[in-house]
């Protein structure tokens, strides 16, 4: 039998690294200045929003075990249409946006701890160096992904923890009261930032091939998330109250890194910076390792030309093409505005997705109760995204509509040029398993 490369502590950490990623250094400032020091209770809404999503993506793999993920969901919940395909080409595209904008991230922040000011060139350049690291990565195989993935993760929340629970003997307790808080109602409109910096969590169900136990998926969603849940938390009360308010939203870009200087000076905003630019690398890693796997179930599934589908080494040539898309985004495209739409993009993908599961419930045994209550989040959440963002993005409903209708004609003209047909997973699980053990003996000849 052959073995996998990802067990139940493999997935959990793939999962953390792609949630605490640039999002807790980012996402922290940014819904700090809409909900203030009660941040945590918009961080404890955005947990339970991604738990109970988790639940429904977990149900879906564990049925219908499949690298392609949310990819392989939206066929087997809609059929081989355009509609599940149109979804599965905006979901990709989202992806690669969220790829690209953390990899800019660590770029913005390896030039500030080299170089000492923000200059776009050696940004790009960083950027693209990490790309192209990981890619290679990747291309050595999953293995050396679950093994590199649990260095990195287990590097930098050794960094996040050791600067929490110091923090947390320094915290003056005025700053955290409740009578200088904003209004309960900023809590609600900071979820959905606070969810985005959760998002990470599908990655695991990509795993579905390649973990010991499909059990163990619903069990490394959950166990990822509750720990992410209170690393925010711990985190938030440390910033909180050590940073008067008016400081946090002035160093909103970079607050954990702020937080850090009253008690270990300039070392210790340069250590939160390296621990930034872990998490940033741990980040696009994981993100990699998922995309590459979405793009050969679409290539599969017929969504993609079938150069995404052809193997090079341990991995597939989706990832090359995948990362060539993600440099050109990094070098020529304004990501920021291009990144909060493709964010919500993919809120509305969970939320077809978990609508979708409804008709499948008989083969998954999922509660009906629990995927009601994550397309009623999922909701709330789109909400309260489309409400914060149209402040910064006018007409940004027009924007995702507008992203809709690029995946509809992409889907449309892939079917009429590679005339291929969209195909579900194969049922027969003996059939995929000789083909495995085939694809592994003639590989070893190679």
């Amino acid at each position: 039998m052959k073995n996998k490369a990802f067990g139940l502590w493999s997935a959990v950490f793939l999962g953390i690294g792609s949630m605490v990623g640039a999002g807790i250094f980012v996402l922290l400032g940014e819904a700090g200045a809409i909900a203030g020091n009660l941040v945590w209770i918009s961080f404890i809404f955005g947990g339970i929003i991604a738990l109970l999503s988790g639940y429904s993506l977990a149900k879906l793999a564990t049925a219908y075990p499949s690298r392609g993920g949310i990819v392989e969901y939206l066929v087997e919940c809609y059929g081989e249409g355009v509609f599940s395909g149109t979804l599965s080409i905006l979901f990709y595209l989202s992806a690669m946006v969220a790829i690209a904008m953390v990899a800019k991230t660590f770029g913005t922040y390896l030039t500030m701890m080299t170089i000492g000011i923000d200059k776009p060139l050696y940004n790009n350049l960083f950027a693209v160096g990490i790309l192209l690291t990981f890619m290679f990565i990747n291309l050595a195989g999953s293995t050396i992904l679950a093994k590199s993935e649990n260095i990195i993760v287990i590097t930098k929340l050794l960094i996040i923890l050791i600067f929490t629970i110091v923090l947390f003997f320094t915290i003056n307790p005025e700053l955290l009261s409740i009578k200088d808080a904003p209004p309960i109602k900023n809590i609600f409109s900071a979820i959905a930032l606070t969810f985005f910096a959760y998002e990470g969590f599908r990655v695991i169900t990509n795993t579905a091939e390649d973990i010991d136990n499909t059990k163990n998926i619903l069990r490394a969603m959950n166990i990822a998330i509750l720990l992410v849940m209170g690393l925010y938390i711990a985190v938030t009360f440390a910033v909180f109250g050590n940073l008067p308010l008016d400081e946090v939203i002035k160093a909103q870009d970079y607050a954990m890194a702020e937080a850090a200087k009253p008690v270990f000076g300039e070392l210790g905003f340069k250590i939160m910076a390296i621990a930034a630019l872990i998490s940033t690398a741990s980040s696009i890693n994981a993100n990699l390792y998922a995309v590459t796997n979405v793009t050969y179930q679409m290539a599969k599934n017929g969504d993609l030309p079938r150069v995404y589908q052809i193997n090079v080494f341990k991995s597939y040539e989706g990832l090359i093409v995948s990362t060539i898309i993600l440099i050109i985004m990094v070098l020529f495209f304004k990501l920021k505005e291009i990144a909060a739409i493709g964010s919500i993009s993919i809120l509305f993908i969970h939320g077809f997705v978990h609508i979708g599961h409804l008709l499948k419930t008989d083969i998954t045994k999922a509660n009906k109760l629990l995927i009601y209550l994550a397309i009623i989040t999922i909701a709330i959440a789109i909400t309260l995204a489309l409400q914060y963002t149209s402040k910064h993005i006018p007409n940004v409903g027009y924007s995702i509509l507008f992203g809709f209708m690029i995946a509809f004609i992409l889907e449309i003209t892939l079917r009429l040029t590679t005339k291929r047909v969209i195909r579900k997973q194969k049922p027969n699980l003996i059939l995929e398993k000789l083909e495995d053990k085939l694809t592994d003996i003639y590989q070893r000849r190679l």
